[in-house]
């Protein structure tokens, strides 16, 4: 155990996430991904999992440690409808709120095609699999960067 850290971040997912640079985008999926195909394509070229939380559970764990990234607008992004893309279901609307939280104000998620976000997946650095079992449970994040203490 380690103190300040949160104990849903096993040790595969905390060496990944200190590894990511500026820039670097992460996947977090539900269980219908086919995140081990995916992931197969990425920087790191495996699975990591967090299967015993929904996304926003895996979410709040993560940006606990993951600073986002302030220059751009894509910081972070939900996967769409099909066919209904302006739609946030619940399970999007508690990552929202995770983000909300971590980052002390409103920063609203950019939508992401479903066929473009594969394709975002597949170049991503990472990608994990969480047990989030509502459709529409995926996402992408961009890691930001850490200022130095003034």
């Amino acid at each position: 155990m380690l103190k300040g850290i949160d104990n849903r971040l096993n040790a595969d997912v905390l060496r990944v996430l200190r590894a990511m640079g500026h820039g670097d985008v992460l996947i977090v999926a539900d269980t219908n991904f086919p995140s081990d195909s995916v992931a197969r394509a990425t920087v790191t070229g495996e699975l990591l999992r967090m299967e015993n939380l929904t996304a926003a559970q895996a979410v709040q764990a993560i940006l606990s440690v993951l600073p986002l990234d302030t220059f751009v607008d894509d910081f972070a992004g939900r996967m769409e409808i099909v066919g209904d893309p302006a739609t946030v279901p619940p399970v999007q609307a508690e990552v929202q709120a995770e983000i909300d939280r971590a980052e002390g104000r409103h920063r609203p998620m950019i939508g992401i095609e479903r066929f473009a976000f594969y394709d975002m997946a597949r170049k991503s650095y990472a990608v994990i699999q969480t047990g989030e079992r509502r459709f529409y449970g995926c996402f992408m994040f961009r890691k930001g960067v850490i200022p130095p203490e003034a």
